[in-house]
């Protein structure tokens, strides 16, 4: 054998080892991914839901009613003018009591009547920075012909006041150890702020992933206070999706992406890990992001979420009995006891308060997606079934019109 091919065999031999190592290396990392799949599916490796602070405690904090609040300042937070922080700072000086990051405030607004529409407005807006200010703030988007939004743009400024319900709602993150993925829409980002700044502030050592679309930068809100944290925070990881980015929203910035939040850039960017998804956004991006996350494999336990205005996410049935009740649905019987109307409501007619109103019956309503508990209403006979949980809690023996349908025939004072 001459010394070329020694040299070759000697080459040979140790690119075989290094090949052989890879292979090995690789195998073994798909092999943890499909276990923590596996786990992730039957639910072994976390509970099912995080643990949260204690509920009594936060709830004997809060007041009844309304209580007036001062604008201590307002701050517009687009480039656009679209988006005015409010802050706001008891009237009676008390103290503010603590809340869940994610949770909202209810307002009734008294507007001039205009057009025959009634001078109360009801509205729920998230708190979007964590809990322990001695203020509230909240981010309201202006909207297209909204009475709410245009009339706190317009004509509510620094020391005007408003009344307002306690913090409530179930959409908050929770303490725990698992890493978080946190998903805002447009104005769906404001909950994913107040989780996040509580995050790094009380678990710095968490791992979090924030994905936040918008259509561009005149758009975006907050967008320097995110770099700032992602550059002090080594566990925190921003993204930032514009759908119709300006020339230079993408220019030397690697963590900015040309598009929409989807499941595929989620299984691009994300490491093979258990995490908790939260997410807000209007109802096209959840109705389709969260069944993509089911098919993805998520477990259902592991994806939260809220949407701005009223929105049918359909979710995996449960058992094979569930999907066959989904699918055959029958033809039951809606009786107002008020308005001495007695109509057949079938699958697909939406909810009890559209199809009241479709049908001629007056029901108070305020957000209509079971934040503000205007729709309110009592059951006299029969069961209704919420499409998914309400943040308002019904008192026992009524229902939130605006987010439930009939179970059975039903009867209602309304």
């Amino acid at each position: 054998m001459t010394s070329l091919e020694l040299l070759l065999l000697i080459g040979g031999v140790a690119g075989l080892q290094v090949v052989i190592f890879l292979a090995v290396g690789f195998w073994r990392h798909w092999l943890a991914y499909l276990a923590l799949r596996r786990r992730g599916a039957n639910g072994t490796v976390e509970p099912a839901s995080e643990p949260v602070p204690d509920e009594p405690a936060l709830a004997g904090a809060a007041w009844p009613g309304l209580r007036t609040f001062r604008i201590a300042h307002k701050v517009v937070e687009d480039a656009g003018g679209t988006v005015c922080s409010f802050y706001l700072q008891p009237e009676d000086g008390r103290a503010l009591p603590p809340y869940r990051p994610g949770q909202f405030l209810t307002l009734s607004l008294d507007i001039p009547a205009k057009d025959g529409l009634p001078p109360q407005v009801v509205r729920c807006y998230t708190l979007s920075d964590a809990p322990g200010k001695d203020t509230y703030r909240i981010s309201v988007k202006r909207v297209a012909g909204g009475r709410a939004s245009n009339y706190l743009h317009d004509r509510l400024g620094a020391g005007g006041s408003l009344k307002v319900r306690a913090p409530s709602g179930h959409f908050h993150i929770g303490q725990g150890t698992a890493p978080v993925v946190l998903i805002g829409g447009g104005i769906g980002i404001t909950p994913m702020l107040a989780m996040l700044n509580w995050c790094l502030a009380n678990q710095p050592k968490r791992e979090v992933w924030l994905f936040y679309g918008v259509r561009n930068s005149s758009e975006a809100i907050m967008l320097p206070h995110l770099e700032e944290l992602a550059a002090a925070h080594p566990g925190f990881h921003l993204r930032v999706c514009y759908s119709a980015p300006l020339p230079a929203d993408l220019d030397g910035h690697a963590n900015r992406h040309n598009g929409r939040i989807d499941v595929t850039l989620l299984r691009l960017r994300l490491p093979p890990k258990p995490f908790q998804f939260y997410i807000c956004g209007p109802a096209p991006m959840l109705e389709s992001l969260v069944p993509a996350l089911e098919d993805w494999g998520v477990p259902p336990a592991r994806i939260h979420f809220e949407a701005f205005g009223p929105s049918t996410v359909k979710r995996r049935p449960r058992s094979p009995e569930e999907a066959l009740a989904a699918l055959e649905g029958s033809e039951v019987a809606v009786t107002f006891a008020r308005s001495n109307k007695q109509i057949s409501w079938q699958p697909g007619a939406g909810s009890l308060l559209e199809f009241a109103e479709a049908n001629g019956v007056s029901v108070n309503s305020g957000c209509r997606a079971g934040g503000c508990g205007s729709c309110q209403t009592t059951i006299k006979a029969g069961e209704v079934t919420y499409r998914q949980p309400p943040d308002y809690d019904p008192e026992p023996g009524t229902c939130l019109m605006c987010v439930c349908a009939p179970k059975t025939s039903v009867t209602l004072e309304a």
